[in-house]
């Protein structure tokens, strides 16, 4: 029984990562069961038989694939309460993850439309949740408050950080920086680039 409890275990890892290749490669939307089930030498009825919905693989795989990688640390920005220096860390900390992750989160955010329920409400949580941390010490109210949440939407949006650093060639640093200096200006803060060059 532990010899076949073995086998299940290996063919369930062969279809995630299999899975989470094609993802990567081509893209959630352009991944097929068909697909996978080839790349991982099994048949489709064997990854249904493991995988019952889409909803099901995609969790398993976005569990392998972020198991490699070190995501974003909220908590770590949330612990600065300087909102100049929180905002900078949480940028820098998010860009930093959206270089490793580059391929992957490409056709991720690209395909949202078809991805499950799930995974579409936990991208938009996270998102919400980064747009916050990096709001809350700012102190504002009115309409100053709402363009700088409405800033601070856009730096932390992957698309933001992939028009910057991939299709325009900017560093992550001189990314920080001019998103950090549309933001503090917005805010009334001044232009923090400047003082830290």
């Amino acid at each position: 029984m532990r010899k076949r409890a073995e086998q299940i275990d290996e063919t369930r890892r062969r279809i995630v990562e299999a899975a989470v290749r094609l993802h990567g490669e081509l893209g959630p939307a352009g991944t097929t069961i068909s697909g996978i089930a080839e790349a991982a030498g099994v048949t489709r009825v064997t990854v249904y038989r493991h995988f019952p919905d889409d909803a099901a693989l995609f969790a398993a795989c976005s569990a392998h694939w972020s198991s490699m990688q070190q995501g974003p640390d909220p908590d770590r920005w949330a612990s600065v309460a300087d909102p100049v220096e929180r905002l900078r860390t949480g940028l820098a900390d998010l860009y930093r993850f959206y270089r490793e992750g580059e391929g992957m989160l490409t056709g991720v955010y690209r395909d949202r439309a078809t991805l499950p329920e799930p995974v579409r409400q936990a991208l938009d949580d996270d998102h919400r949740q980064f747009r916050r941390l990096l709001l809350d010490p700012f102190c504002l109210a009115g309409a100053t408050r709402r363009r700088v949440r409405g800033l601070i939407g856009h730096a932390v949006s992957f698309w933001t950080w992939r028009s910057l650093c991939v299709d325009e060639g900017l560093s992550n640093r001189a990314a920080v920086d001019a998103m950090s200096a549309l933001i503090l200006e917005a805010a009334g803060h001044g232009d923090p680039a400047g003082a830290r060059s």
